[in-house]
């Protein structure tokens, strides 16, 4: 009974490129499972999932949206996530947790930038996939060119399971290729019936070739299939379902959401192919006590309790809510659980199903589930809860690199204060944004994504937290590391009547290879006490995060302390920090820094005759185009590199030499090292704002 009950349950996403019309089938999807009794349109604001009033200005998803809703008897638990580039990080901790989605494609533009993101975002956490192909009823609408696009771009053996019903303003419904039935649409019913004959040979065609690619898949159909025997509905969708899981096929749907046209047989889709939890299976993690032991959590209310924290939210009726994925185990509101990921000792108030905006408290949730917790103190994105006698820890999220710092100061120093907690507010529920405070400058940086997704925050601290700021001019954020392993002995002694500082360390600083900030500690013998240790490792990652060269925050950096000696009297946690930020500032110069630049992937799309001059741009950026493929007839896309400093003001520059029309995308690959010229250039003023400022 109890896996009956967890195989009713779908935790399923909506991703897709921006405007591809996520958010539109979302709202559908509300309307008729019953959830919502008017539809909400992203147009006019009143979408439901998009309840931020930033949202609602823009006419964008920028946070994640959770809701429970019911289609068939089946609880459907849905995410709608961002499609701009700049709020990647929603998509990605939402994949960390959904066990399938519903990929939505224009059936304009076709394979888009972000499209690919979300792809392969989704292919690395193995997510089960279906698509639907929006817009069918816009001008310019080909769903064999998306499906040719999804097959060669993405390697999604995309596989129509329906096919339109006339084109463009001539879309009337859609073919089913399973019951072979021809679906019309009358305001909002549906109405079945016999496949016109100017479709018939179409529509033969193509259930042929759906029928061919899932007996690869799937040995029985495969048997009756080669045997010419007759091949049911249910002999279909038993071997669709089997490939879906499998991560074998992509089910091509269509339709136009906007227009109420497919989103019912979508939603079957959804319970007919899409995995339950008890078809995604165990989870594995570590062992807290013992790192090299995995451990293993299935989808049942009888084992262990296990769920992963993967998104905070700040509501101003009741405070932060912390959502959870609860992969085994049953969690009762009042009990006690361990944060794992922190030691922390976690006690559950209340517990919440979340309509978008709407709550509604319910006492328990299950294996299977995914609701808001209010109460918990210490947890944040990422981290793991489990059971107190039987600990788990598992995978955490991944969090992308900044790309773009901001310098911003309260219009009053009376709001400094509220200025740093509305921040750090929003550093928790977005782990891509991140604060840190200058104290040679005294400036305060805040650093994101993009332009948009700092332009959001700002707008944020004027709108919800009621902060006035003076903002600059968005800059890169560039970063530092180092080329060269060094070893240093450094003695701290300082001597002022009374009790002394005293520390001494010998560590080596070497290249980390693209592993981020290590500490290895190799001291033996007591030389340097174990109380002692930590507060060496805690200065280190101080001193790298505000930099050492040339104040931007350091990567890639591994600290290996290998002897030292102490005082016992003299010695402190303080002395040793001091010595060792005095340390690494003295050696930082050995070690041959550098500075090293975001580095962007960018797409551009462009009609032939404007294809030289705008490759010749991206040239003179110190842009590099990798590759050229035919995105429409008469148009290319163009796929490369760039620097993130040389593409400010680049959109303006593209409408110029294309006369506005060609497109561009950019989103982060990787930090890069600069230039030495620009370098200097970097670091004189870096030196130059110092010295005003000290003067």
């Amino acid at each position: 009974m109890e896996n009956a009950e967890i195989q009713w349950i779908r935790n399923i996403g909506i991703v897709a490129h921006i405007d591809a019309g996520k958010t539109t089938t979302s709202e559908r999807i509300l309307f008729f499972t019953g959830s919502t009794h008017k539809m909400g349109e992203v147009h006019d604001g009143q979408a439901v999932m998009d309840f931020m009033k930033q949202e609602q200005e823009r006419g964008i998803t920028i946070t994640s949206a959770a809701i429970t809703t019911e289609w068939k008897r089946h609880q459907i638990n849905l995410i709608d996530t961002p499609g701009h580039i700049d709020f990647t990080l929603e998509v990605e901790r939402s994949l960390r947790v959904l066990d399938g989605i519903i990929m939505v494609f224009c059936a304009v533009g076709g394979v888009e930038p972000q499209s690919e993101t979300v792809w392969h975002q989704a292919d690395r956490y193995k997510v089960p996939r279906i698509a639907f192909i929006n817009k069918m009823d816009r001008q310019g609408a080909d769903i064999f060119h998306t499906v040719e696009q999804m097959n060669e771009m993405l390697g999604a053996n995309a596989v129509l399971f329906q096919l339109p019903l006339g084109k463009e303003s001539e879309f009337k419904g859609i073919i089913d290729l399973i019951s072979m039935k021809a679906i019309t649409y009358k305001e909002l019913d549906a109405i079945k019936s016999d496949i016109p004959e100017k479709y018939r040979q179409q529509a033969d065609k193509y259930r042929e070739i759906m029928i061919e690619k899932l007996a690869d898949f799937d040995q029985a159909l495969m048997e009756k299939y080669l045997a010419e025997e007759e091949i049911t509905e249910t002999d279909i969708k038993s071997a669709a379902r089997h490939a879906v899981l499998s991560l074998c096929v992509t089910p091509i749907f269509c339709g136009s959401a906007f227009r109420n046209k497919g989103v019912r047989l979508l939603l079957d889709a959804v319970v007919d192919y899409l995995p339950s939890p008890i078809d995604r299976g165990i989870v594995t993690g570590m062992d807290v006590r013992n790192p090299d032991v995995v451990l293993s959590r299935k989808p049942s209310y009888k084992r262990p309790f296990s769920a992963l924290a993967f998104k905070i939210t700040n509501d101003a009726f009741v405070g932060q809510q912390t959502f959870i994925r609860v992969y085994s185990g049953e969690l009762e509101s009042g009990s006690y659980v361990l944060n794992s990921t922190k030691g922390k000792r976690e006690r559950i108030g209340r517990i919440l199903r979340i309509h978008a905006n709407d709550r509604l408290e319910v006492k328990v949730l299950r294996a299977g589930d995914i609701g808001a917790l209010i109460g918990v103190k210490f947890t944040t994105t990422g981290d793991t809860l489990c059971d107190e006698t039987d600990a788990i820890l598992l995978e955490n999220i991944r969090c992308p690199e900044t790309v773009l710092d901001l310098k911003i100061e309260p219009e009053t120093k009376k709001e400094r204060d509220r200025l740093f907690m509305a921040l750090g507010k929003m550093a928790l529920e977005d782990p891509s944004f991140k604060v840190r405070f200058d104290e040679e400058t005294e400036e305060t940086i805040i650093s994101g994504m993009g332009e948009l997704h700092l332009e959001v925050i700002v707008d944020r601290l004027k709108s919800e937290h009621k902060v006035d700021v003076n903002v600059g001019k968005p800059a890169v954020a560039f970063r530092e590391s180092i080329t060269r392993e060094v070893e240093y002995n450094y003695k701290y002694k300082k001597q002022t009547g009374g009790k002394g500082q005293f520390a001494h360390i010998v560590f080596r600083l070497e290249p980390n290879d693209r592993n981020g900030l290590e500490f290895v500690d190799l001291v033996k013998g007591g030389n340097i006490p174990r109380e002692y240790i930590p507060a060496v490792e805690k200065a280190f990652r101080d001193a790298v995060s505000n930099g050492l060269y040339a104040d931007y925050p350091m990567v890639d950096v591994r600290f290996v302390l290998i002897d030292g000696s102490y005082h016992p009297v003299d010695s402190s946690e303080m002395a040793f920090k001091t010595c060792t930020f005095q340390a690494l500032r003295q050696v930082i110069n050995r070690a041959a820094p550098q500075l090293q630049e975001p580095i962007m992937k960018m797409e551009i799309n462009t009609p032939d005759e404007y294809m030289g001059d705008v490759i010749g741009d991206v040239n003179r950026r110190r842009g590099r185009i990798d590759n050229m493929r035919r995105h429409r007839k008469g148009s290319q896309k163009l796929t490369g590199t760039v620097p993130l400093m040389e593409m400010f003001g680049y959109a303006s520059a593209l409408r110029t030499i294309s006369s506005g029309r060609a497109a561009f995308s950019m989103e982060f690959l990787k930090y890069a090292p600069l230039p030495r010229p620009i370098e200097e250039t970097i670091i004189a003023e870096v030196r130059a704002k110092k010295a005003a400022k000290r003067a």
